[in-house]
């Protein structure tokens, strides 16, 4: 993920003017995330945080959220307009938390850019760090099929819901919801909530073999 930090570092300030505050959230996605916090028992961790105004809201609605970022300029945005959050440095291919250790995950369109032989990597990792019954809730940029298309900052793709939750599922997730959202001159996006299942007795988190 190299090459997308170096691209998101470089267009940072433009991002955090554009995108960086709840004022350009839109407000079905508000109300989904709102509904999302309310059930949430435990730490959230804000995957991929960017600028921190997700991670804030959180806050604000009573939740114990943190965030994690790979763009030092998001990262010194987040602490300088929330300073009474914890943000840290990190990635979200190898999240620094204890297994079993989360009551929730936010993953708002941070795995976009993840190569879709590579996306099982995040999705083990939430696995991973989530309590078995906590929830990720996964924002993504939905389409008929997987394919790239040349996001704003770098490639990005686009998913049919059906195909994450086949990766989630194999990484150990179990759906709840899945929304959808089509809006005039923006792109097709949609929300996955999905419950960590309880830890079997064979492998999880290994890769699905569809590509």
């Amino acid at each position: 993920m190299s090459a997308t930090t170096t691209a998101y570092s470089a267009r940072a300030a433009e991002y955090v003017e554009l995108l960086g505050s709840m004022s350009s959230v839109h407000p079905s996605d508000r109300q989904i995330m709102d509904t999302w916090a309310t059930q949430i028992d435990g730490e959230i961790l804000d995957a991929g945080c960017g600028p921190g105004h997700w991670t804030n809201h959180l806050n604000e609605l009573g939740c114990d959220a943190r965030g994690i970022d790979l763009v030092p300029s998001f990262l010194e945005h987040a602490r300088s307009s929330y300073p009474g959050i914890r943000f840290d440095l990190g990635s979200i291919d190898h999240v620094d938390a204890a297994d079993g250790s989360l009551g929730g995950i936010l993953s708002w369109f941070s795995t976009i850019h993840h190569e879709p032989h590579a996306i099982v990597t995040p999705f083990s990792e939430f696995a991973r760090v989530l309590r078995p019954g906590a929830q990720l809730a996964l924002g993504f940029f939905s389409g008929a099929s997987i394919e790239p298309f040349d996001h704003v900052v770098t490639r990005a793709y686009r998913w049919p819901a059906e195909e994450l939750v086949d990766r989630l599922e194999a990484a150990g997730f179990s759906t709840l919801e899945t929304h959808l959202r089509e809006t005039r001159g923006q792109r097709p996006v949609g929300t996955i909530v999905c419950e960590r299942r309880p830890p079997t007795t064979h492998s999880e988190g290994t890769p699905c073999p569809k590509q």
